[in-house]
């Protein structure tokens, strides 16, 4: 039975399903403000988290290009619906952000930065794609010469229980971009769905702490065999059926593939590709697929003025590079075309992102396929200017 000392880093334990509360109520405890999967308007969403039974138990998503469905599936899981059109990226980078505030006082104008309070967050079922997409918004947002202050101070607090994914969608690839479907550290609890229990990855010292609220029980060798097995044999089945699945099959594991071998060196050689546009006479350049990325960062900067021109608010929004005045420049705008954008927008995410930041800004959650009006598959583009299947 758990001890005061908190269970080491490491270390391995069995958690009987019902008692996953215990954790989100020490976590509420603790002052954090606990978000997970829920379902609302047809699809599953991050937002608050009281009672676990308020998640997807109980339900799997269908997914393809630009399809998106739920559907009632038995056994009961908790954690088999995969990425939704939410990302945990809005906990952090607001999709709309008061930076800036200028009021009219008797002496004058004063201007001031917003200085909210930050509540302690907690994210409970946090996939392993979209944990990589945290790490790149990091090397974004703080890393770089300039560093978001925001959005530091709302990342310096994050509790993370993390899913290793035991089933994928059809449009999952983070196979293939090594963001998943295992945990990578950085989480303070990986969970490992079961049949009937959870296997639980102790992976920090505030979580050896946390799930001392729950009653635990030593796990088997062959629980922790399975648990470690079941997302590298996910993977595998990814791979094979991303070369080959041409149809989505409910309840076997599929995925995409997207060849990275010098992926950013052949993009920048081919610029001119004919296939760019071709595949702009079929895009809208809605944005759907950078507001459903969850590294996508591109904002637009807004005065907004009261009634009364006494008080003046500076607003960051989430904006898109498909946006026609996003390249605007004294000149005009630069990324005139839809394959202009569509180009700026595939380079910047699979090649020009690693040149500067050092790592990619694709993790492989497929959001973007799914979430196009008319289906267009970044992989299969790829594969297309390679000189695969159109």
């Amino acid at each position: 039975m758990p001890d005061s000392r908190g269970l080491p880093v490491g270390s391995f334990v069995r958690l009987d399903k019902p008692e996953l509360q215990a954790v989100v109520d020490r976590l509420g405890a603790l002052g954090y403000r606990t978000m997970g999967p829920r379902l609302a308007d047809g699809a599953v969403v991050c937002a608050d988290l009281d009672l676990i039974d308020d998640m997807p138990v109980g339900w799997v998503d269908e997914q393809e290009a630009g399809k998106y469905r739920l559907r009632e599936s038995d056994p009961k899981t908790y954690f088999d619906c995969v990425a939704g059109p939410t990302s945990w990226k809005a906990c952090f980078f607001p999709p709309c952000e008061t930076v800036l505030e200028a009021r009219q006082q008797e002496t004058g104008w004063t201007i001031a930065t917003p200085q909210e309070p930050v509540e302690p967050l907690a994210l409970v079922g946090i996939r392993a794609c979209d944990l990589q997409a945290l790490r790149v918004l990091d090397r974004v947002m703080l890393e770089g010469p300039y560093v978001d202050a925001g959005y530091a101070k709302r990342r310096e607090s994050l509790f993370v229980v993390g899913v290793n994914c035991r089933r994928a969608a059809p449009t999952c690839f983070c196979h293939s971009t090594k963001s998943g479907p295992a945990l990578a550290p950085g989480f303070d609890l990986g969970l490992t769905e079961l049949r009937d229990f959870f296997v639980v990855e102790i992976g920090t010292e505030r979580g050896g702490d946390v799930i001392l609220a729950a009653r635990w029980t030593p796990c088997s060798l062959d629980d922790i065999h399975t648990a470690r097995n079941l997302p590298t044999k996910l993977a595998e089945q990814m791979q094979r059926r991303g070369k080959s699945a041409t149809q989505f099959v409910p309840d076997q594991p599929a995925g995409r593939h997207l060849d990275m071998h010098e992926l950013s060196r052949f993009l920048l050689d081919n610029l001119e590709h004919p296939r760019w546009e071709e595949v702009a006479r079929r895009c809208l350049a809605c944005g759907n697929c950078t507001l459903v990325c969850p590294t996508c960062f591109c904002s637009s900067v807004d005065e907004v003025s009261d009634l009364t021109g006494t008080h003046t608010r500076r607003e960051r929004s989430w904006s898109s590079c498909f946006n026609h005045e996003h390249s605007y420049m004294n000149s005009g705008t630069v990324r005139r075309t839809v394959s202009a954008r569509y180009r700026q927008w595939l380079v910047h995410k699979l090649a020009t992102w690693q040149e500067q930041f050092g790592v990619g800004g694709c993790v492989g959650c497929g959001r973007c396929i799914v979430w196009c009006p008319v289906g267009i598959d970044l992989t299969a583009e790829v594969a297309a200017m390679r000189g695969g299947a159109t």
